[in-house]
């Protein structure tokens, strides 16, 4: 296969392809970028585990005839991120995890609760319904775009994602399969050979900074970029800087030779 200067875009939860639009755009014309809807949201698929996650995300590489990749990934996307650079080095030119589910450090007492057998079903499904309901009214999308500084067409949409079943199970599914695979994600990130560099926000009240620090000292030689101010939406709200980012990132990944351990 060929090599190209690929990025390739892992969302989180819940989450689309669309959530990385903005991000696609300020890369514009000095990257390839790709971005799919991971299992269980793509509408056809049940939700996988991580390894099911990484096959589904080499699967359009491979189709491509696509060997190496920058590989992008938020929130739970950047536990299959950092999952797929461990177990297929050779198809990772880089590593960017923005503001990761990487490590156990990254889950809080309410990911216990939208984890727990009975009462987390519940739970996350009320609570994307709840927020999917919220977004249907246009007086509160409108207020919530304005306050977050997103497209009241994206709003919209996500709403309607919220209100599928099939969301709430892949949601509860996800959170579920994070307690039970980061202890073995944990004891394969130092075996992270790519340039790696790890995004977070100062105000992120769902991952925290704290877990990404932690991340750092867990993969080789892995950079932290700390964004002042910023939450967990950095693909929405910090799509520029981010953007910058990758591209900065990939350019490393591009000029160095891969290191093979």
């Amino acid at each position: 296969m060929a090599r190209d200067e690929t990025i390739l875009l892992l969302h989180g939860q819940p989450g689309a392809a669309r959530d990385w639009d903005r991000v696609r755009a300020a890369i514009g014309g000095r990257g390839r970028t790709i971005a799919i809807d991971r299992p269980g949201w793509n509408g056809r698929s049940a939700p996988l585990d991580l390894e099911g996650n990484a096959q589904a995300a080499l699967a359009p590489l491979d189709d491509e005839r696509i060997d190496r990749a920058t590989v992008v990934g938020h929130s739970f996307g950047g536990a299959v991120a950092a999952w797929l650079a461990a177990r297929y080095p050779a198809r990772v030119e880089a590593l960017v995890l923005v503001a990761p589910s990487a490590n156990l450090a990254s889950l809080s007492r309410l990911d216990s609760v939208l984890a727990a057998p009975v009462v987390g079903r519940v739970a996350s499904s009320a609570l994307l319904a709840g927020l999917g309901l919220a977004l249907e009214t246009a007086p509160v999308r409108a207020r919530i775009a304005g306050g977050l500084a997103l497209d009241d067409r994206y709003l919209e949409v996500a709403g309607r994602l919220l209100l599928r079943p099939s969301s709430w199970r892949a949601f509860f599914l996800e959170q579920r399969l994070l307690f039970r695979e980061l202890p073995a994600l944990e004891a394969r990130l130092p075996d992270i050979s790519a340039p790696t560099t790890i995004v977070a926000g100062a105000a992120d009240r769902i991952v925290p900074a704290t877990s990404a620090r932690r991340l750092k000292d867990q993969i080789p030689e892995a950079e932290l970029v700390l964004l002042d101010r910023a939450d967990h939406l950095l693909p929405l709200r910090n799509a520029e800087r981010l953007a910058e980012v990758i591209v900065g990132a990939a350019g490393v990944g591009w000029a160095r030779p891969h290191r093979f351990r």
